[in-house]
Formats: C-alpha cells, structure tokens, sequence
C-alpha cells in the first residue's frame, strides 16, 4: 500500500492489468456484473482523492514556504495544488453536471441513479484519478506499458482462440478472436489491442535506433489479433487513429505513408488475386464497402437502434430520458423491423441471445439519455482534448483519443473493457495538462510524450 501511495500510477496499471482475468461464465439476467478491474477502479479513485488531498494539506504547511494565520497561501503552495488536479480537469465538470441534470429530470430518479454512478465512474472518477496518479515520465510508462502488456496478453490468447477454433462464433464457426472477454464483449479483445498498437506507434515514432525498430515490430504484430477479431469498426479506427499520430508528428511522415499505401492498394486490386474466392478475413473487409447499399443483419440493427435513439431525443431534447433509461424506452420507439437480439456463442458462455439494449452509438446513447446538454459536454470534453493534444503535438494521445472518437460512432460503453477505456481517457488528459513532465526526458520525447 505505502508503494501505491508513493507511485499511484502502480494502482492505474493493475486496474488495466485485471482485465486480462477470465470473466467465466456470465449470466444476462443478473444485471450489472462487477469485475476486479471495476473494484481496482475505486481503489484507484480512493487512492487519488487520498493523495491529492494529503499534497494539498501538506504542501502548503511545509517549513519552505511557511503561512501566518489568516494569510493567503503563498503562491507556491497554490501551484503545488494545482499540479497535482490541473486546472484542465475542469472540462470534465460539465460532464458531470450535464449527467446529473438528465438524473433528477428522468420521470423516476432512483431508476436512473445507477446508470448515473457508473456514467459518473468511466468519465469522470476513473480519468480524474488517472490524472492525479500520472504526474512525470515514469508514471507514464507505467500506465502506458500495462495498457501494451494487455493488448499483448489479450491478443496472443485471441490468436489461439482463431487457430483452435475456441474464440466466438463467427458465421458457424468459432473462430473470432475475442480473448478473455468472451463474446458477450466481442469488441474488448480488439479495443484493448487498438490501444496497444497506438501507444506502440507512437513509440516507435519518438524513438530512435533499437528501440524504434522494436516498437513498430510490436505494433506490427498486434495487427494480427486485430485482423482475427473481424471487428470492422475496430480497423477503420485504428487507421483513422493512425493517421493522426503521424499527422501530429510529422505532416511529410504521413504524406509518404498515404502515398505508399495507395500504391500498396492499387496493387492489390489488379494484381493475379483479384477475382479469387475470398476467405473469411476478405469477405469480412470486403462488406465495410456494403454497409450502405446491402447492410447486413449487425448493421441493419445498428440503423434501427440509432432511429430509436433519435425518436426517444425529440420526445426529450434538452434533458434527454434519463441515464439508463434506452433499454426501457426501446421497444416503444423501435421500428419494426429491429431483431429482439444478438446470438453470442462461445466455449463458456455457450449460445446465448443478447438482448439489444443499447444504440451502439456513443454520441446517440448520450443524446437520448441527456439530452442536447449532456452531448454538448460530451464533446466539448473530448474536442478540448483533442485540441490540447494537437495543439501541444502529443500524438499518443492525439491517437488515442482519435480512435475512441471514431469507436463512439458504432459503439458505446458497456463491459470490462470500459474500464481501460477510462483509463486511457485519463492518461490522455494527463498527457495534455502535464505534457513536459509527462512526456519529454531531457532532449528526446519519451513513447507517450511531446513529438519533436
């Protein structure tokens, strides 16, 4: 305990680590399932709120810069206070407050308060606790080397679960790899090792020499579980995610890299393969072209889900239904042609028929359940990152952020993996309010930190 206190940062990566923890077999019907990492989440925040109030305390009373009764404190005092919470911090109050005001307008606020804690815990607690416990260059390691030891982790067991056929069903076959998420979060594995491969970019960036070679060589080969995860979201995320880091470090870096991969795609259309049976993988890449003019089953739930959401928001504009409140709303707005759910299968859970209680999409969960308050926080929270990450040329974090901008489009929160999703909204504020502390070491930027 006195090394969590010493270096909070230990907590933030055991909250990610603990995610690698098999589920086990998972029941529907029970409700809220609380995991490890959801309990080390509110160890994280305790420690957090313990050590920000101990620096606060402490720091102005210390004999360097002593106070007399009924003086101000000293303006070092105030500085060290505000370096541990940044004032930056601050763009998540509207987060919160937003959320609170769709609570107490929801027609039944005790229905709606657990909804509101947990919406309170993956965007507000856990990042703001992240942001206290990441303060220099080694806490940001730290975090950031557990986020790449579970994607690792994650994807080396996805890639057995394809090989030997014990990963989740996949038209017949179990054969997506979904690591120990199993399929009812079928898009943990592949969120998880999208943040791998971006932090591993950003490293192989910065670097130089070995290492470099290392860190692309890493993110390289992380591509593979993506591949197998047959998430199509996941790979339009990542590429778009991709092309920030290189844009936020290098505009001709990212000039060449497009052009080369245009000529790699165009080779790889009138080449000799063109025109053979595709396999699984190809098919799988080859409907991203078809979500549009002939959607499949997934997609076409996907459409009717977001026309739901969107007739609950003109019913509730400015304060939205409630938090949580979708999953009752659903099938009084639903078109009819809405499937009552999803079929999961795989070794563990076996098959089972998941109901579809969500829009799968971010911005219009958000919007449905808060309202035009709640997505105007939303995104004013997430564009003020943004723009700080671009601004001071944090590409790990520009990417990061990126990705989890374009994974809201078709996907919302919802199991063990939006703990790490937390996490990393945390460590993408604390790379933009600290970024010379959290990110440069001497002369040369660290993995996570500021681009040249």
């Amino acid at each position: 305990m006195r090394a969590l206190f010493r270096r909070p940062s230990l907590a933030a990566a055991a909250t990610v680590l603990l995610t690698c923890l098999p589920a086990g077999r998972q029941d529907l019907s029970s409700g809220v399932q609380v995991t490890a990492a959801d309990v080390a989440s509110l160890v994280l925040v305790a420690i957090a709120v313990t050590v920000a109030l101990a620096n606060r305390l402490t720091r102005p009373l210390s004999a360097r810069d002593p106070a007399p009764a009924g003086a101000a404190l000293p303006a070092r005092a105030v500085a060290a206070a505000s370096a541990v919470v940044p004032a930056r911090a601050l763009v998540l109050a509207p987060v919160a407050g937003a959320a609170g005001i769709a609570m107490l307008a929801a027609p039944d606020v005790l229905t709606s308060m657990p909804g509101y804690v947990r919406y309170l815990q993956v965007f507000v607690l856990v990042p703001l606790a992240v942001l206290v416990a990441v303060r220099d260059r080694t806490d940001t390691l730290i975090v950031g080397g557990a986020l790449v030891g579970t994607a690792a982790l994650q994807g080396l067991i996805g890639c057995v679960q394809a090989v030997t056929g014990t990963g989740a069903s996949y038209a017949g076959e179990r054969v997506r790899a979904v690591g120990t998420f199993g399929a009812l979060d079928i898009m943990g594995m592949a969120s998880v090792v999208s943040y791998g491969v971006l932090v591993l970019l950003a490293a192989g960036l910065a670097w130089r020499g070995g290492r470099r070679a290392a860190a692309l060589g890493g993110a390289a080969l992380l591509c593979v579980p993506l591949a197998l995860s047959l998430s199509r979201g996941a790979w339009l995320a990542l590429l778009g995610a991709s092309l920030v880091v290189l844009f936020v470090h290098s505009r001709a870096l990212l000039a060449r890299v497009i052009l080369l991969g245009a000529a790699a795609a165009t080779v790889l259309v009138l080449g000799p393969g063109a025109g053979s049976d595709p396999d699984m993988l190809g098919r799988r890449l080859a409907s991203i072209t078809s979500v549009v003019s002939h959607p499949d089953q997934s997609v076409s739930d996907r459409y009717s889900l977001w026309l739901t959401a969107t007739r609950i928001w003109l019913d509730h504009p400015l304060t939205g239904a409630g938090p949580r409140r979708f999953a009752e709303l659903r099938d009084a707005y639903a078109p009819i042609e809405l499937s009552s759910g999803s079929d999961t299968d795989d070794p563990v859970n076996g098959f089972q028929r998941m109901p579809l209680l969500s829009p799968h999409n971010m911005y219009l969960l958000t919007l449905s359940e808060q309202g035009l308050l709640g997505l105007a926080a939303l995104g004013a929270c997430l564009g003020s990152m943004a723009w700080w990450a671009v601004r001071a040329a944090v590409p790990a974090a520009a990417g990061l952020l990126a990705w989890q901008g374009i994974d809201f489009l078709y996907g919302d929160v919802g199991g063990p993996s939006t703990v790490v999703m937390s996490v990393v909204l945390g460590l993408v504020l604390s790379l933009v309010a600290r970024p010379p502390a959290t990110g440069w070491a001497g002369e040369a930027p660290v993995a996570l930190g500021v681009a040249r």
